[in-house]
């Protein structure tokens, strides 16, 4: 039987494999560790922060386990960067708004008739009716100084100044973010109605009822897609967050394998000035891979190096575009407020590494 595909291009493809599979073993394996490390150090302190916020204000329940080694409630930005999701108690009395007039985000409106005086968050709630994330994260950032003064570790965490955030600077090396949300299970947001694309096997219908019924966070952070135009609905609007959706679809082959690689890449290579490149793109354009490549036979250990090639592609295709659009708000650019300088310099460095990739055997030696 005569070979369809000529033997040394199957040569290099076994030899991709390899290093790929070398590339996981050590620099990804020791990113991995080096983080684990980092975020039982960081976790602890946060922790007692959070420990002393619920002692002054019952309403800031502390959410963050640790179970078995894994942290609920903390989520690695980059090695130096992590964001805690602190979840307040559900309300009952308001209706979630996503009318569309604000990009990537919604507000909680008082339902008719309630009384503001029957809400947990009561001072909380503006004359019109909303209840404000600004206001909420204000009272929260007030706590939190005060919690680090007399935490245990206040010789190792401040309180980042200049921002509205509420940002902790641990051992003068880690920045954690910690952001006040609420959980909305079994509701889907109409902004996101239109997902999935119809006629497209991927996701299956049971995995898009999972997500769906999972439901998505409100986060009260600043909203980049609002910058400019604050007025007050604006200021009080909360953020989509999607972490748990997005993290059920990458279940399955080698799709986490996938972005842990990118991640490692990033940090590598496309760590730059402006930080254009986030490890949430590479998760935005990860899911749109998994579109392109519906089959699961597709997300098997051996076309490893095509999926890296294809996002590194569109990475790259997307940057010099100057825009990403978000998975399941496509209305919503996620390189929104990131300089074109960066944008363009990020272009050039990811196709380096792409082609860097696409040509040389042994690039991933260097990488």
């Amino acid at each position: 039987m005569e070979m369809l595909v000529p033997s040394d291009m199957i040569a290099a493809q076994s030899r991709l494999f390899y290093q790929l599979n070398k590339f996981y073993g050590d620099r990804v394996q020791a990113r991995k560790t080096a983080i684990a490390k980092t975020v039982s150090d960081v976790f602890k302190v946060v922790q007692d922060v959070l420990r002393e916020v619920e002692v002054q204000e019952p309403r800031f329940i502390s959410s963050l386990n640790e179970r078995n080694g894994r942290f609920d409630g903390l989520e690695v930005l980059s090695p130096t960067e992590f964001e805690v999701i602190l979840y307040l108690n559900q309300m009952g009395v308001f209706n979630f708004v996503d009318d569309g007039s604000l990009p990537g985000c919604a507000v909680l409106k008082l339902s008719d008739g309630r009384k503001r005086s029957m809400s947990l968050w009561v001072e909380f709630i503006t004359a019109s009716g909303y209840l404000s994330a600004r206001k909420i994260r204000s009272r929260f950032q007030t706590l939190v100084a005060q919690a680090c003064d007399k935490s245990s570790y206040r010789d190792v965490v401040k309180v980042v100044a200049d921002t509205t955030e509420v940002r902790l600077r641990i051992r003068e090396r880690y920045v954690v973010q910690i952001t006040p949300s609420f959980r909305c299970s079994g509701l889907w947001p109409r902004s996101a109605a239109h997902w999935p694309i119809t006629h497209n096997p991927w996701p299956n219908p049971n995995l898009v009822a999972e997500v769906k019924a999972g439901g998505f966070d409100l986060l009260s952070k600043n909203c980049v897609s609002l910058q400019g135009k604050q007025s007050s609905v604006e200021r009080d609007a909360w953020v989509l967050n999607f972490r748990e959706a997005e993290d059920s679809l990458l279940v399955g082959g080698c799709r986490k394998k996938c972005l842990s690689i990118l991640k490692t890449m990033r940090d590598r290579h496309l760590d730059l000035p402006g930080n254009p490149v986030t490890s949430y793109h590479l998760k935005t354009l990860l899911l749109y891979e998994c579109e392109k490549h519906p089959r699961e036979i597709e997300w098997d250990d051996a076309c490893l190096g095509d999926r890296l090639n294809g996002i590194l592609l569109q990475m790259t295709s997307c940057l010099q575009c100057r825009r990403c659009p978000h998975y399941f708000l496509p209305q919503l650019d996620l390189f929104k407020g990131k300089s074109t300088s960066s944008l363009e310099n990020a272009a050039k460095q990811c196709w380096r590494l792409t082609r860097e990739l696409l040509t040389s055997q042994r690039s991933l030696e260097k990488l």
